[in-house]
């Protein structure tokens, strides 16, 4: 239970940060490292995943999909 709220609490942080870089990156200024994303993406590929679609940032960019991939991958792993 306990490994499920911070599975949680990461992927709501990752889709936020994917959101705050897209509103950045709009607005030129200082932008999210994408070695931050990317480690959030490892860790918590749902959040990230939804963050690409839903703000439409990084999609381009194949690194990024495979990261959440990998992330969405641990996740399932992590739960059962």
């Amino acid at each position: 239970m306990k490994n499920n709220c911070l599975i949680i609490i990461l992927n709501i942080i990752n889709f936020i940060l994917y959101g705050v870089d897209k509103f950045k990156a709009k607005n030129n200024l200082w932008r999210i490292r994408e070695k931050v994303l990317l480690i959030f993406s490892i860790f918590a590929g749902v959040g990230g995943f939804l963050g690409m679609e839903i703000f439409h940032h990084k999609t381009h960019k194949t690194k990024f999909y495979l990261a959440n991939i990998i992330g969405i991958l641990l996740t399932v792993y992590l739960i059962n």
